[in-house]
Order: structure tokens, then sequence, then C-alpha cells
């Protein structure tokens, strides 16, 4: 099943021109590695990168610089369509958060934070916006939160109730600080999430606050 929910225009245009932060940028190259629709408009906005560069006064380059920055985009351009290619039905997690966490879901292991809460923190040095990995089981609702900054979401496995949408393998939810929900998993089965966050969230119960420090959200 294809993607429903898709990156916005502001997050891959970020990604393409290459100021987005590690954290966020793993979750849109997951994202993309998933959803040929997204895939497509990544290469537009490459597209659109590279007339505004072409627009730029030339600058003189040194002998041999071309030559070897065309050789490591050739390099990229295959390993990403390797990596497209892979088609296998058994991988979960795809690549490139594969690498980050060490392996496919059978291979990881889970820190519980909450009942029916399971975590796996992503550790990227130098980068204030958190990635973590979230297994609510199924039925599982959030405690009530708003939020301090952005907050995006990939489903990786089962769903995720949020407001007015029902995510799946694939789909994106981009909250910010005027976002207030209280998502839930899915009856069917655990669901599976990469969640990237560049503040605290802001939980409403007093119970989920006590226990914030613990959590590490």
């Amino acid at each position: 099943m294809s993607a429903q929910y898709h990156l916005s225009d502001e997050l891959l245009l970020s990604y393409s021109a290459g100021t987005l932060d590690e954290a966020s940028s793993l979750l849109v190259a997951t994202h993309l590695a998933l959803c040929p629709h997204c895939r497509s408009r990544n290469l537009a906005a490459d597209a659109v990168g590279g007339e505004l560069l072409d627009a730029l006064p030339p600058a003189e380059l040194s002998p041999g610089l071309m030559g070897s920055v065309l050789a490591q985009l050739g390099d990229r351009d295959q390993a990403g369509a390797a990596k497209v290619a892979v088609r296998r039905g058994d991988i979960v997690i795809p690549e490139p958060l594969r690498s980050y966490l060490g392996g496919d879901l059978g291979a990881l292991r889970w820190t519980r934070v909450a009942p029916r809460v399971q975590q796996i923190a992503i550790d990227i040095p130098g980068c204030r916006a958190r990635a973590r990995m979230l297994r609510f089981q199924c039925g599982t609702q959030v405690p009530a939160h708003g939020h301090g900054g952005r907050e995006l979401t990939l489903v990786l496995s089962g769903t995720l109730y949020d407001r007015d949408a029902v995510l799946a393998r694939g789909d994106v939810a981009e909250t910010d600080e005027h976002t207030e929900h209280q998502p839930f998993a899915g009856p069917e089965q655990d669901c599976i999430c990469l969640a990237v966050t560049d503040a605290p969230l802001r939980f409403k119960g007093a119970f989920a606050r006590l226990l914030q420090p613990w959590f590490g959200i």
C-alpha cells in the first residue's frame, strides 16, 4: 500500500537544500525509501536547486574537482538505486534507518518507558533534534500533549490514529507548537514509528509530566 500522508513542501525543500538537521533528514530519507510519490517530488526539488545553482555567477574550479564530485554523485546514485530496488517483504525497517539501528526489527532491543510503550533512542551526536523509535502495543493511547516545536512521525508498522487521520506504513505526520492531540495505536497490531522532535513535548496530565524526565521526550 502506498503512503497517503506525505512530506510537506517546506520539509522536502529543506532536505533537498541540505539545510535540514540530521535527525529530520533521517526520517525524510526513510520515508523516501517507502514512498515513490515523494521520491519523484524530491527529484523535482533537486532539479529546482540545480537551476538556482546554474543562475549563480561562474567560479573557477581547481583541476580535477569536477571529476571527483561527479564520481561521488555517481556512487551515491548507484547506492540509492540499489536500496530502492530492494523489495523483500520481510524487511520492516528500510535503509537508511536500518543502518542507524544496526538491524531490522528482529534485532532491536527495546526499552520500556511506560505501560505498553517501548522506545529506542537513536544517538546522533551534535544534533539538537532527537530521533527515537517508538513501539505502542495495539490500542494504546498516547497521553494528551502539545509541542514546544516540530514533531515528525513516520509509521513503519501497524496504524496510528491521529485526529481525523489513520496513518499506516510510510505515512508521515508533521505537527508543531500549535498542535495538541492524543494519538493512539490501531487495534490490529502494535504500531512502530520513527519520531523526531526538536523540543520537549507538553503533556497535559500530571502523571505524564511527572514521568517525562524518564521518557526523555
